[in-house]
């Protein structure tokens, strides 16, 4: 199964869970560990990628002020 196929089925699962109330993350920070078990740490230049994106100037976004 291909990563992208894999994380939506992942995803659902989580999102069904939490519904469900079988599943609850007191911080935010428990989910993301959960992610990281789960997937890895990620494509180093995928993840650096994703932190220029949520980077902002003022209150513009780095792809606004750019």
């Amino acid at each position: 199964m291909c990563r992208e196929v894999w994380a939506d089925v992942w995803k659902e699962n989580i999102l069904e869970d939490l519904e469900r109330r079988l599943l609850e993350y007191e911080t935010p920070g428990e989910f993301l560990a959960d992610i990281k078990k789960e997937f890895g740490e990620g494509d180093k230049e995928m993840v650096k990628v994703a932190e220029l994106r949520r980077l902002e100037q003022g209150s513009k976004t780095m792809e606004e002020f750019v």
